[in-house]
C-alpha cells in the first residue's frame, strides 16, 4: 500500500510539472510547436480544457491552469490522505 501512495503522489508531482512546462512554454516562442511542446500539449491540454469552460481570461490572461493546479493539488492530497488512513 505504501508503494501504492508513493505512485500516486509521484505521478501527481509529475503531471503538475508537466502543466508547469506548457505555461513556461507559452512565453517562448514557437516553444509549443515542438515535439516536446506537442507531447506536452497533448497530455496537459484536455485536462486545462475542462476548466477553460468555467475560468474566464483577463484580458490576455488565462487563469485556468492555476486553477487546474489548485484543483489537482488538492484532490492529489485528499486521495493520498483516503489511501493512508487505509493503512491504520
Amino acid at each position: 500500500m505504501v508503494m501504492l501512495i508513493s505512485l500516486v503522489e509521484n505521478a501527481i508531482t509529475l503531471y503538475t510539472l508537466l502543466i508547469f512546462a506548457w505555461v513556461l512554454m507559452s512565453w517562448f516562442p514557437n516553444a509549443r510547436e515542438s515535439s516536446i511542446g506537442q507531447m506536452i500539449g497533448r497530455l496537459v491540454e484536455p485536462y486545462i480544457d475542462i476548466f477553460r469552460q468555467f475560468v474566464p481570461q483577463i484580458g490576455m490572461i488565462d487563469l485556468s491552469p492555476l486553477v487546474a493546479l489548485l484543483v489537482i493539488r488538492f484532490a492529489g492530497n485528499g486521495l493520498i490522505y483516503l489511501l493512508t488512513s487505509l493503512l491504520l
